[in-house]
């Protein structure tokens, strides 16, 4: 693997109270960040990058998506949380395939490539096509194949938990560890108890975590005490799916006895502010997570609810809805959401060596070009990536030292062909024709 030195740039490390360096040269050796500021002497790169004017800082991860359902963006909106599910997005993946899934996963990729995302957590159907977009793309992703419990008629594609068990054994730290699997439940108000606790058992068994859906309303709540005599997460602790690691995605309506049962059992919540914003669904405990402890990490969902995989933009997001629901400009400072976006959910992820710019941590870089008008005057740089930069300002981007995006160009995608599958399946998936139809030229 090559050795890449960057010079010269403005680096928002997230190590320490020293976590922004001015002039700073990275030296990166075999996908490891090996020295910032100085590199050794007797480092010899293969590849020098000139960053003047330029900001690296860790690569965002998503944690918590739905990649392939890019192909119906745009396709269920303003609609309440019911309608959204049963009128559109249930309709539409009845005619889901499994090469949809790699096309509008394919598509998800450069997406994240572009807005600057490192790595993702997937929850969806189809996965081993997902991870073959991982392994061709250079992203990092952690996967979980979605099952319902209800009977391999009533799953999407036929599949079983053991099927999905097979898919986590024949993944497993493929793409040279780039991609971590886990088990994907659906949720609490989905899976029947007995089977969330044979997906608990066999995580345990296999060593690994789940990633699931849970608390999204204050009817799943309740339905949850009147059917359980718990609340979601008592139940899912009862149950035995948090006695491994586990990602709970939203958690929105929880109490304070929710709160505590996930900061004794290390559960990461994957809050993901914009799709909360766009369906109306509330805000979440996070600044009570927080000061419990609990690992924070943001996600954006499926493009189906949020419209974009932009975590720049869902980081800013939960800055200012939480400022405001609590009239409190002090809360989540920038310094913070960013350290939520990228090593909090790298470590609900399973990738503990990245998120932060610092010797022997994982070359997950995102490079921004600030020489414009709207990153001027350079006061505070992480006020200026957070309130005011956008995913157009990002130049490069850096997976395990291997660039997959410089000077804006895709390396490791082939882009054109990506949009014209992705969108021509979009469009059949819906049962419209395309208005316009191109002729995809590779």
């Amino acid at each position: 693997m090559s050795r890449v030195l960057i010079k010269n740039a403005d680096v928002i490390t997230l190590d320490g109270p020293d976590e922004v360096l001015r002039g700073t040269d990275i030296a990166i050796a075999d996908g490891i960040i090996e020295a910032v500021g100085t590199a050794p002497a007797d480092f010899v790169p293969d590849e020098v990058l000139d960053a003047t004017d330029q900001v690296v800082m860790p690569g965002f991860f998503n944690a918590h998506t739905h990649a392939p359902m890019t192909l119906v963006r745009g396709w269920a909106e303003d609609l309440p949380l019911d309608r959204w599910f049963n009128e559109r997005i249930w309709v539409a993946e009845s005619a889901l395939t499994e090469e949809d899934v790699y096309w509008g996963a394919a598509l998800a990729a450069a997406e994240m490539i572009r807005s600057g995302t490192v790595g993702f957590a997937d929850h969806y159907f189809w996965m081993d096509r997902v991870a073959e977009v991982v392994e061709q793309s250079g992203l990092r992703a952690t996967l979980a194949w979605c099952v319902f419990g209800l009977g391999a008629e009533q799953e999407i594609g036929g599949t079983t938990l053991e099927m999905t068990v097979d898919f986590v054994q024949r993944w497993q730290g493929a793409g040279d560890g780039r991609i971590r699997t886990v088990l994907g439940p659906h949720s609490p108000y989905v899976c029947p108890a007995d089977f969330l606790a044979r997906v608990a058992e066999k995580a345990a068994e296999l060593g690994v975590g789940v990633h699931l859906h849970v608390a999204e309303s204050k009817e799943q709540v309740e339905n949850s005490l009147g059917q359980h005599g718990r609340t979601p997460i008592a139940h899912l602790a009862h149950l035995g799916i948090f006695d491994v690691p586990a990602i709970a995605a939203h958690s929105i309506y929880v109490n304070d006895e929710d709160l505590s049962i996930l900061a004794a059992k290390g559960v990461s919540v994957a809050s993901c502010t914009g799709c909360y914003m766009k369906l109306g669904m509330g805000v979440p405990r996070l600044p009570e997570m927080l000061s419990r402890g609990i690992n924070v990490a943001l996600g954006t969902d499926g493009t189906a609810s949020n419209n974009n995989l932009d975590m720049l933009e869902e980081a800013r997001l939960a800055a200012l809805m939480h400022k405001n629901a609590h009239q409190d400009p002090q809360l989540l400072p920038g310094d913070l959401v960013l350290r939520l976006a990228t090593q909090n959910s790298a470590r609900a992820m399973g990738f503990p060596r990245s998120g932060v710019i610092a010797p022997g941590y994982a070359a997950d870089l995102v490079v921004f070009d600030f020489h414009q008008p709207h990153l001027r005057p350079r006061h505070n740089l992480i006020a200026n990536v957070i309130y005011a930069a956008q995913a157009g300002d990002i130049r490069h981007l850096m997976v395990a030292g291997r660039w997959l995006m410089r000077d804006r160009e895709l390396l490791t995608l082939d882009e054109e062909r990506i949009m014209y599958e992705a969108e021509r399946r979009a469009w059949r998936m819906v049962g419209e024709e395309l208005h316009v139809v191109r002729e995809y030229k590779g």
